[in-house]
């Protein structure tokens, strides 16, 4: 596309489909393939860890921090994970917008279980990530710039009800074209999404959540676990100018392909880390039952992984004990190395620190308990 200027309105944004030529490659389909069995292994990795809230309260989060970081929404996972459970009010402004995007993942997985998906639910979740009413863009003005050089390389369509039947054409794409595959579709509704750039703001985030909830929607997820936006950040250049070509040329080959590799990648990393986790899980309930059998319960460990930033109310509203003994309970675990008192403001939180040493690598391994002999690094099943 020549003649594309990207300081003009991109009111000439085609609709959807693409031709099929462009988005229906050999190549393409067989990268759908193994899409599909990464998908499907992570899904069943999933289903074997025992309590399912030990993922939905983790992996989310990493999303979220890996996601607003990419619009230079700076936090980090420590912070995710002490105010996670608690009134947002007490965090920094970056945390309670990180956390607000994990509240919309939330919002959004069981909007979709419930029905399709569609601009409205756009539209609210983007609100729930700017924690404001939003409607659809109806100023002009709106461009997109290098953040380094402050050229504009991209300006969206400008008029709101130009924007409603864009939108409307994005929805009604991933309802109806049901002869091409889910993945396909997936990559072709984000570049869509972004193209469009419905809001004011929030548009890049509100685009990631709906590439997730896109997935659980077709039942190739069964939550919101995956990890999309590490892939991104790790290939934003290429992401950038992925969507730049596609925009200027029509190129839907190279950037549906380069969905599929960070879908199949992500989920390969994603099944990895899972596997890490229960292992792990299976190992600190067995220290903990040898070093501590009265105080041991599987659902007490399950707590210190739902909450590795963990109160003594967090154990109190499990039901595993009252106040008091709650409290001797995270002190013994702190005796015996599992977890870590810290002070935070007038209260003490008992932190996890092997599992999140684990959330947070990039290398799915994880150290014993002092005291077991091992070669130090995870690399076997335990018996």
């Amino acid at each position: 596309m020549t003649d594309f200027n990207p300081k003009l309105p991109y009111n000439e944004l085609p609709d959807l489909p693409p031709p099929l030529d462009l988005i229906e490659t050999t190549e393409i389909l067989k990268t759908c393939i193994n899409a599909r069995v990464a998908l499907a292994e992570l899904k069943q990795a999933a289903e074997l860890i025992p309590n399912s809230a030990v993922l939905v309260n983790a992996l989310p989060l990493l999303e979220a921090r890996a996601s607003s970081e990419i619009e230079n929404i700076v936090t980090t996972t420590d912070k995710l994970f002490e105010y996670a459970d608690i009134a947002e009010d007490k965090a920094d402004a970056a945390t309670k917008e990180a956390l607000r995007y994990r509240t919309a993942l939330f919002e959004g997985s069981k909007m979709v279980q419930r029905g399709m998906l569609t601009t409205d639910m756009a539209l609210q979740i983007c609100s729930t990530i700017k924690g404001f009413e939003l409607d659809i863009r109806a100023e002009s003005g709106t461009t997109l710039k290098n953040r380094m050089s402050g050229e504009v390389i991209y300006t969206p369509p400008v008029g709101q009800k130009l924007l409603q039947a864009k939108l409307d054409n994005w929805a009604d794409f991933m309802h109806s074209n049901t002869e091409l595959d889910p993945l396909v579709r997936l990559a072709i509704q984000h570049y869509q999404f972004e193209a469009i750039h419905p809001f004011a703001d929030g548009n890049g985030r509100t685009g990631r959540i709906l590439n997730i909830l896109f997935l659980v929607q077709h039942r190739l997820l069964n939550s919101p676990i995956l990890y999309l936006s590490r892939y991104i950040i790790q290939n934003k250049a290429a992401y950038y100018r992925l969507l730049k070509n596609v925009t200027h040329d029509q190129d839907w080959g190279a950037w549906i392909m380069f969905i599929l590799n960070g879908v199949e990648e992500t989920c390969t990393w994603t099944t990895d880390k899972i596997k890490a986790i229960r292992e792990l899980m299976e190992h600190t309930a067995e220290f903990t039952q040898s070093n501590l059998p009265k105080t041991y319960s599987w659902e007490l460990v399950e707590v210190l992984f739902k909450q590795p930033y963990c109160r003594i109310g967090n154990l109190v509203d499990a039901g595993i004990a009252k106040r008091q003994t709650a409290s001797v309970y995270l002190k013994q675990l702190c005796d015996v190395g599992i977890l870590k008192e810290v002070k935070s403001g007038r209260e003490n939180i008992f932190v996890h620190p092997k599992y999140i040493e684990l959330l947070t690598g990039e290398e799915n391994v994880w150290v014993y308990y002092a005291g077991v002999e091992t070669d130090v690094e995870r690399g076997v099943e335990l018996d």
